[in-house]
Formats: structure tokens, C-alpha cells, sequence
């Protein structure tokens, strides 16, 4: 009998978990589910096997890979070379929702040898926007038309009726620490022709908006590097070129707080950090003034009025409260990442949304412009979060077909080939992974 290995059963597998196990009995393949902390989810997922596992314990990781017709990592990103590269010398074919990184790639040459697949970016973000911009932007190709501009922007959010008491719209969805983190280092586009950079201090002041009809307006930040999509998409010589992280509008203004102040910085250890308050980490950064409050120091550094809207969502974070923080030690970024997690982790009834929104334009054989929009919006429900969905299922559709011999293709790859993302696409539709696809006048 055929067996995948799950490795790393955090929140986001949820939905992947469930799949395979519907489907393991029909298919004919056994699941395995390796987690660190199998002990505590026996009770969660009561019909699975779930046995002990950690990467660094080489030789019996080893063991299961080698008796595994696939492995899925669910593992942080940081880990998954490890995986690689023990399933690149056994010959085992792996999936994993994270970026391919250069390492990996270089991996391509042992995969192919043994004729399997190491398929990355196979999530939401990277990946149903892999799949559903390709479609498109293969569609426009083939009819002989000229692409000029492609913008994509996906962001994971609260749905609507979830935001009353959460004036930011928003909660962890996926890795907080990367939401602290973003947009630190370069961010890189092109715009109408031109290379254009923002430093990371004025990323959250360089926003768009966007509209999607029955769901009201968002705000768009870029993300690090678009340009690598140049050669990923094949798109040189397109004039615009631009991917971006939607929030709820209002978020970047407020969350621009913490950049100037230097809140999200993650290169020193601050000090005395379990002794420090909410209050004292703002109080750190503002300069020092016997008289003045730090409501009013901060308002006057960031010259906001103390009764305006990014103040509120200061205060609902509860950074003014003399609250410990909870630490022994950290860097800015560390400790205003675990004073978020107390107001921003998903409680049980809390439900999320996934936002993806794309904007083609091209020259037709006439020489006319046109515009194509295309959205999609995924809502959580009781037994899964929306990312678990998008995250989870894409990985469980492609395993089995895998499994069932259906992809060709072997070494490292991303889904962006018709191969793929066509299949893909058409069990996500079916599952309500719809896109409405608008063509503008």
C-alpha cells in the first residue's frame, strides 16, 4: 500500500488532514501524520496514526521518508532543506506550501534522477496565485495578445462580521512573525516602464486601493520583490509589474506607527525585558519627558491627534496598559510580535477570510487596450480557518495526483505549468474556490 508522510500538523494542516484521510480508503494509501507534538493531537484527529517525528533525528526521519511513496512538509520553512534533501537521495516525491529556496533548487538534478517530484509554493500564497494568474496570463498569450501590466495582491483578514470589537480588521492567520516582518529589506516593482524601489520606512505610506464588487474596499502594501516574477511568469517586457499583501483600510496607517518608531526592528536585544510593560516598550522608543504622558508623546512624534484612529487601535492592542509583556528576552520585533499574539490570535469564533485580487491589461490585435479583473474570496467556518483551506487543500489535491501517477513532470518546480495549475484549478472550483473573472471597459 502506498503511504504519505504529513510532517507538522500545526493549525494550517487542519484542512489537509481531513482531505487525505477521506480519501486515503478510496485511493488506497495509508497517512502518516509526524508532529513533535503527537501526544496532544490524538484526541483532534482521532481515526489517524500519528506517530513521533523530528527532522533532526536524521537517521529515523530517514526510516519513515524511505518507506513513504510521499512526503508533505508542513514543517516552518527553515526545515524543509533538511526534508529535501534526505527525499532527493532516497528518491521520494515532496510537497510543501513554502518559497523554493536556492538550496532546494539545486536539488533538481537528484530528483530527476530518481523520477520524482519536489513540488514547492503549492499553497495560497505562493500558489492558487501561481495557478490562477498563469491561467490567465497563458489565455491572453495564446490568443496573440500583448500583456502590458499585471498587478496581484492576496491578504489573509477577519471576515466582516468578525471585526466589530477589532478596529484593525485583522488577526494572525498565518506565521506572525512574518507579519511583523514585512517589508523589511527591498522592496522592488516596475511601474509603467520604470524600476521603481520604496525603503522600508515608507512602505506603509505608498498604499492602493482596491475594490471588489460585494465585498467593499481593501489596502494594498508590495511585497519584497516582484521582479523575480519577471522570469518566473515569462513576462519581460511587460510595462507593469506588481504583487502586493491586502489589509483592511486604515491598517497601514496605524501599523506605519510601529515601523517609525523602529517597533518591528529585529536586529538587537532590548534590555531588562522581563521587567518591561506594554506601556514601557512604546515608552522605549519616544524621547524621555517627565511631564508628558506617552499617549501624548507618542501622538506628538507620529503628529496624530490624541483622539484619532490610529491612536484607538493603539490602545485596543493594549501597548498603553502596565501590563507585563511576558518575555524573558527579545528583540523589538520578538516582543511587539508577543503583545500582538494577546489580541490577534484566532479565538474559536473567530472566522477569517482570503482576499486574492488580479489585474491584467494588454493590447489586442487591434491595438485596443483591455483589462481583465479577477477575485476570489475563501471564508473560514466552525471547523476550519479560510487559510487552512487554502493553504491545506491545493497540497491534498496535488498529492493524490501524484499518487495516482497524473503529473509527469520530475525535479523542482513551482505550479505554474498547465500541467498543473489545470487540473488544480478545476478540483479548487468545485470545492468553492471560484474566481469571478470581470473584463473592464
Amino acid at each position: 500500500m502506498k503511504q504519505i508522510l504529513l510532517i507538522g500538523a500545526g493549525r494550517s494542516a487542519s484542512s489537509l488532514i481531513k482531505y487525505l484521510k477521506a480519501h486515503s480508503e478510496q485511493d488506497g494509501y495509508r497517512l502518516i501524520i509526524g508532529d513533535k507534538e503527537s501526544n496532544n493531537l490524538q484526541g483532534k484527529y482521532p481515526n489517524c496514526q500519528i506517530i513521533p517525528f523530528d527532522i533532526a533525528e536524521t537517521t529515523k526521519a530517514s526510516e519513515l521518508i524511505q518507506e513513504s511513496s510521499l512526503v508533505i512538509s508542513m514543517l516552518p520553512a527553515g526545515l524543509h532543506f533538511e526534508v529535501a534533501k534526505i527525499c532527493a537521495d532516497l528518491g521520494t516525491s515532496l510537497l510543501t506550501a513554502s518559497y523554493v529556496t536556492d538550496e532546494i533548487r539545486n536539488l533538481n538534478t537528484q530528483f530527476k534522477k530518481h523520477g520524482k517530484l519536489c513540488l514547492m509554493e503549492m499553497g495560497l500564497d505562493p500558489g492558487i496565485d501561481h495557478m490562477s494568474a498563469m491561467k490567465v496570463l497563458d489565455k491572453i498569450k495564446s490568443e496573440g495578445h500583448r500583456l502590458t501590466s499585471f498587478e496581484t495582491f492576496t491578504g489573509g483578514l477577519l471576515a466582516e462580521n468578525n471585526r466589530v470589537d477589532n478596529p484593525w480588521g485583522y488577526k494572525f492567520t498565518w506565521n506572525p512573525r512574518n507579519v511583523v516582518l514585512a517589508g523589511t529589506g527591498s522592496v522592488k516593482f516596475i511601474q509603467e516602464g520604470r524600476y521603481k524601489y520604496i525603503p522600508y520606512h515608507r512602505l506603509f505610506k505608498r498604499t492602493e486601493v482596491i475594490h471588489i464588487p460585494g465585498y467593499g474596499y481593501f489596502e494594498g502594501y508590495a511585497n519584497r520583490d516582484s521582479l523575480k516574477y519577471l522570469d518566473l511568469y515569462n513576462l519581460r517586457g511587460i510595462r507593469t509589474l506588481y504583487r502586493g499583501t491586502l489589509r483592511r483600510p486604515g491598517f497601514c496607517k496605524a501599523w506605519d506607527i510601529f515601523v517609525q518608531l523602529g517597533a518591528t526592528d529585529d536586529s538587537y536585544q532590548m534590555e531588562h525585558v522581563d521587567e518591561m510593560t506594554h506601556r514601557q516598550f512604546l515608552n522605549s522608543f519616544l524621547s524621555y519627558n517627565p511631564s508628558d504622558s506617552v499617549e501624548l508623546k507618542l501622538a506628538h512624534y507620529m503628529n496624530l491627534s490624541r483622539d484619532s484612529e490610529e491612536m484607538y487601535k493603539i490602545k485596543h492592542l493594549g501597548l498603553f496598559e502596565e501590563e507585563l509583556v511576558g518575555l524573558k528576552e527579545g528583540t523589538p520585533a520578538q516582543i511587539l510580535e508577543h503583545i500582538l499574539k494577546k489580541s490577534w490570535t484566532l479565538s474559536p469564533e473567530d472566522r477569517d477570510m482570503i482576499v486574492m485580487w488580479h489585474k491584467f491589461k494588454y493590447q489586442n490585435q487591434a491595438n485596443e487596450t483591455k483589462e481583465i479583473q479577477s477575485s476570489m474570496i475563501i471564508l473560514g467556518d466552525e471547523e476550519d480557518t479560510a487559510m487552512a483551506k487554502s493553504v491545506g487543500l491545493p497540497l491534498g489535491i496535488v498529492g493524490r495526483l501524484i499518487l495516482k501517477e497524473g503529473l509527469s513532470m520530475t525535479g523542482v518546480h513551482i505550479p505554474t505549468s498547465e500541467e498543473i495549475y489545470t487540473p488544480l484549478l478545476e478540483q479548487l472550483n468545485k470545492m468553492g474556490f471560484e474566481f469571478t473573472e470581470t473584463e473592464v471597459q
